[in-house]
């Protein structure tokens, strides 16, 4: 039995790059699949390719950055396959500016499909999962946030783009521990691969190889994207995975690290000294993106 047979996914920005990586791969392994993007006939195209292919998939363009609208996403689901298993939170645009010159609208439009968008969706699924919940139905849900590196490092010029997906990866931890009780596990991906969004800024980089492994293909990522979306990753919640060509790796997340008590209040002649010594004392962080 495939690993995501009588399975549903909805995956938004599924028209191209990982998304429509990540629909191919669910419907191979037997998912139904909705292909929710904003360019229709893209959906409409990764659609047809996965019914030619004779898996069993829907079109949708409802806009995730409207509470409204992203509930007829999960409706449309239901009407077609009878039920929802899988949120994959893909959908992404960049709006690149260094921070002094960014503008009210950069900054709304990325903060609005990414952040926003992975609450909207994901509200309406998890009302409708928690009310099975509650009905005493076995939940085995799943929410696939997708995060960045520039959420984890920060990048230079992407101070939107990093706050979001900065957002995001909190946002998961959360998620994963208030939603475990109603049988819905989240989690995250910071993937690094070859789409519409970084094939401008990484385009030379990130070029398809004439022969040999393709290190930045999106089907690269799209096996792990499958699996968390099995019934087989019950055990895994609350974690964020990198995944870049063959290299997969859990991120090590915000900690308390060295620490002084001072067994009473600071002086502000103490602070410059102590800081100075947890500095000393601590594991440096990765470099901001682009430094």
């Amino acid at each position: 039995m495939r690993s995501c047979e009588n399975r549903t996914v909805i995956i938004t920005g599924a028209g191209g790059g990982l998304g429509r990586a990540y629909a191919l791969a669910f419907a191979e392994e037997g998912a139904k699949v909705v292909v929710n993007d904003i360019d229709r006939e893209a959906a409409e195209a990764v659609v047809a390719q996965i019914r030619q292919q004779g898996g069993e998939a829907l079109a949708n363009s409802d806009d995730i950055t409207r509470y409204d609208d992203a509930g007829l996403i999960l409706q449309a689901a239901l009407a077609a396959f009878g039920s929802v298993d899988v949120v994959v939170n893909n959908a992404g645009i960049c709006r690149d500016r260094m921070f002094a010159s960014l503008t009210e609208a950069d900054w709304d439009a990325v903060v609005a499909v990414h952040l926003k968008g992975h609450f909207c969706l994901s509200s309406h699924a998890v009302k409708h999962w928690r009310e099975l919940a509650k009905q005493g139905e076995k939940v085995q849900a799943r929410i696939i946030n997708t995060s960045s590196g520039a959420g984890l490092q920060g990048s230079i010029g992407q101070s939107n783009y990093a706050a979001a997906k900065g957002g995001i990866a909190s946002l998961t931890l959360v998620q994963a521990a208030e939603l475990a009780r109603y049988g819905i596990t989240v989690n995250a991906l910071a993937p690094a691969a070859r789409t519409g969004m970084t094939e401008e800024v990484f385009a030379e980089v990130m070029r398809k190889p004439e022969n040999g492994f393709d290190f930045f293909a999106p089907e690269n990522v799209a096996p792990v994207v499958v699996w968390l979306g099995s019934t087989a990753s019950a055990g895994v919640t609350g974690q964020l995975f990198e995944v870049e060509g063959g290299r997969l790796s859990v991120a090590d997340g915000w900690r308390r690290g060295p620490q002084l008590d001072n067994h009473g209040r600071w002086a502000v002649a103490e602070v410059g000294a102590a800081v100075e010594d947890l500095l000393q004392r601590a594991v440096p962080a990765q470099k901001v993106y682009g430094t």
